[in-house]
């Protein structure tokens, strides 16, 4: 199968990560909670000892609270941070917050979506009412003396006079984000670049057209003249896509629409493990640290686990699966 104008963006996630992702970068998560995390490419992140990054995004789960356990994490941008019902709120996340670990800011999933919006816009601030007589406008998380560092916004928003409206009539002014990296996992990308996200895209799109570069790994790779015979199902063009990496169930343990559905066996011993700080630090040597690449990290879930939580192709989530 010929690559067209893929061959030169594919490569490993070592490579991925090593060209695209440094210390101190703002790095945008796709995916929601327990669905279409970019679990591979996290794992390499950690692998990589790649350390203070600030993260954004609306709503994370097992990515997220994996590098804030790794210690890869210093500020991050947020909605919200859970596994359903295997940890209403990040474990490893909520530990960091606690202890002070790392420095959050609070912004509502409406919010935390237009701030992407206006990114991707090329626009300084996005405009709404949400929030407004709500503590989230009311506390600011980060402290003074890091606004302004980096990608820190000098404020966390504003309330401002609408110019348009009657007296006393109060909008939030939200900052526009422009993550470095972007990184999102997708079921389809094309020969020539083009992808592919079935399913609900959350703020993927919105987050990889907002930043300066984005990473994208992928279950399969389709023909060009396949993955144009649709077109309305395509969702990112080849031209904002900077790395392609190749690597079935590169979103386990959380689902991917069509292919697997989320696997409660992991995510229930994560969460056993994850409570506990030695357990943790045996759960990131067993599951990625001595883990060399994504066949062997397949391996060691097992071939009994993969089919339990293989997705019907109609449906596409995993029929009878025993979710407790």
């Amino acid at each position: 199968m010929p690559y067209d104008n893929l061959q030169s963006k594919l490569m490993t996630a070592q490579e991925a990560v090593e060209k695209f992702i440094k210390n101190g970068d703002q790095l945008a998560l796709g995916g929601f909670t327990v669905n279409r995390n970019p679990m591979l490419i996290a794992r390499e992140i950690i692998k990589q000892r790649i350390q203070n990054l600030h993260v954004v995004c609306h709503s994370h789960g097992q990515a997220l609270d994996l590098l804030i356990g790794a210690g890869c994490v210093s500020h991050l941008e947020i909605a919200y941070g859970g596994m359903g019902r295997f940890a209403p709120t990040c474990i490893r996340f909520r530990k960091a917050v606690s202890a002070g670990l790392i420095k959050t800011e609070d912004y509502s999933n409406y919010q935390m979506s237009l701030r992407f919006l206006g990114g991707a816009m090329g626009l300084p601030y996005m405009v709404t009412k949400s929030g407004l007589e709500t503590d989230i406008v009311r506390m600011d998380g980060f402290p003074k003396e890091d606004r302004g560092k980096g990608k820190i916004p000098i404020k966390k928003l504003e309330i401002a006079q609408n110019p348009f409206g009657k007296e006393n009539d109060k909008v939030v002014l939200l900052p526009a984000l422009n993550p470095d990296v972007s990184i999102i996992h997708a079921q389809y990308v094309g020969t020539d670049g083009t992808v592919r996200i079935k399913g609900l895209t959350f703020a993927d799109l919105e987050q990889a057209n907002s930043a300066s570069k984005v990473i994208v790994t992928c279950e399969e790779i389709l023909p060009r003249s396949e993955i144009r015979r649709d077109p309305d199902q395509n969702s990112l063009p080849p031209f904002l896509i900077d790395a392609v990496v190749k690597a079935p169930m590169a979103a386990h343990p959380t689902a991917c629409h069509y292919f697997y559905d989320y696997d409660p066996a992991h995510l229930r011993l994560y969460s056993d493990m994850a409570h506990d700080d030695n357990k943790f630090e045996r759960y990131l040597k067993e599951w990625v640290y001595d883990i060399p690449d994504q066949m062997a990290y397949l391996e060691k879930i097992g071939v009994s686990q993969l089919l339990k939580i293989k997705a019907d192709p109609t449906l596409g989530y995993a029929v009878g699966l025993d979710r407790k």
